[in-house]
């Protein structure tokens, strides 16, 4: 089970002249704090269960109620948490760790100021942590200008850039190493600016994969501004349609059925060659389709056995960093499943949920029909069952 630590304690001294003395992870974007964009994501991300917020103590209250009442808006779907955070950043990590469940095995330590992390970040962080004998993953950018080491006004020496990278958060980490890092830190009383530097000292290895030059930290006001820049916005829609035959008793290609992410128990199994969600093929097709990306054949074929009975919804994250990426705005989404059986009506609810969570959209903006065909074809034959989808975007240029 992986959780993330959105660490929101921080004082933003850099930024205060900027912002009237308020913390930056406090500042209202899109109508909503700055740390809240970074929990949407988590949330979209399949293979993350569950949120730590960090806060001040003085703020502890008054955020946590915050939070309350976003997620009374925009649910989260995944379980959270609100903790006071401590003076330092590593007091702040320390006591978020404390608060994490029993069954917790893996942990995302992020920072609030960095609010343009994506799914695809996060995934590339969760599998780089998943190969064999790594106890932390981060990302990172190569460093492209050239570094000065500078002691009391003269440069002393400058390292090969080619060495260098520029690290970021998320970073992930075996959540055993990271707390035992910790308690060794606090009896050495080392000081680091980033948990993997814990690691580092410690001797366990650090794996390092692709940063996101997306990914900025909010820093200074240029920063900022960069959050007010102006922008136009082109209206786009996407269509998709997928297909899935029921699979025969012993087909080793058979899938148990899922619509949207949720679990249909008692339903047919369908063939597939991913999990054979029909719905979220529909739906990534659409969003494919605003974006003039082809099709998820293209992104994922059949032919590659990486994607041998993969997680759908983990396959909807690489789309939904491309959504991000393209600067596209998802208005509303409406679908359909055509089908004999199941009925979907008693899971339309739990679908409807799950989609919201993993587009990270409004629940009043997504929609879920089901219908048959009256006995027709194949669906009314119940040999297999279809889904379409239709986005509606709007395009973000600058």
């Amino acid at each position: 089970m992986t959780w993330a630590l959105v660490l929101a304690a921080g004082q933003g001294s850099r930024l205060a002249s900027a912002t009237g003395g308020m913390a930056k992870q406090f500042l209202e974007w899109e109508g909503a704090p700055l740390y809240w964009r970074s929990a949407l994501v988590f949330s979209r991300c399949a293979r993350i269960h569950g949120i730590v917020f960090v806060f001040p103590e003085d703020c502890l209250e008054r955020e946590r109620a915050r939070v309350e009442a976003l997620t009374q808006a925009r649910p989260l779907g995944i379980r959270w948490k609100a903790v006071a955070g401590g003076k330092r950043r590593q007091d702040s990590v320390r006591l978020g760790l404390a608060a994490l469940p029993a069954g917790c095995g893996t942990v995302l330590v992020h920072d609030a100021a960095r609010p343009f992390l994506s799914a695809g970040l996060v995934n590339r962080i969760l599998d780089g942590l998943s190969e064999e004998g790594c106890a932390a993953c981060v990302p990172g950018l190569p460093v492209v200008d050239t570094i000065k080491v500078v002691e009391g006004g003269r440069v002393t020496a400058t390292p090969d850039r080619e060495t260098l990278f520029a690290v970021q958060t998320p970073q992930g980490f075996a959540l055993d190493a990271l707390r035992a890092a910790h308690e060794r830190a606090e009896e050495e009383q080392w000081t680091v600016t980033d948990d993997a530097s814990l690691l580092e000292r410690c001797g366990l290895p650090v794996r390092l994969v692709e940063g996101d030059m997306a990914n900025r930290k909010i820093t200074t006001p240029e920063d900022l501004r960069m959050l007010q820049s102006p922008q136009s916005l082109v209206p786009c829609t996407g269509y998709g349609y997928d297909v899935h035959r029921y699979a025969e008793e012993g087909s080793p290609t058979a899938r148990p059925m899922k619509l949207g992410g949720v679990p249909i128990p008692g339903a047919p199994s369908v063939v597939a060659h991913s999990d054979g969600d029909v719905l979220l093929h529909a739906l990534m097709d659409a969003l494919l389709g605003c974006l003039g990306m082809g099709d998820i054949g293209v992104l994922f074929p059949d032919s590659d056995p990486a994607f041998d009975n993969m997680n759908s919804a983990v396959l909807l994250d690489a789309v939904m960093e491309r959504v991000h990426r393209e600067g596209l705005r998802l208005t509303h989404v409406d679908m359909t499943v055509i089908a004999q059986i199941p009925k979907v009506g008693p899971h339309r609810e739990a679908i409807v949920r799950n989609v919201a969570r993993l587009l990270g959209m409004d629940l009043a903006c997504v929609n879920l029909k089901a219908t048959t065909e009256e006995g027709l074809g194949f669906t009314g034959e119940r040999r297999g069952m279809k889904a379409v989808a239709l986005v509606s975007a709007l395009r973000v240029t600058k």
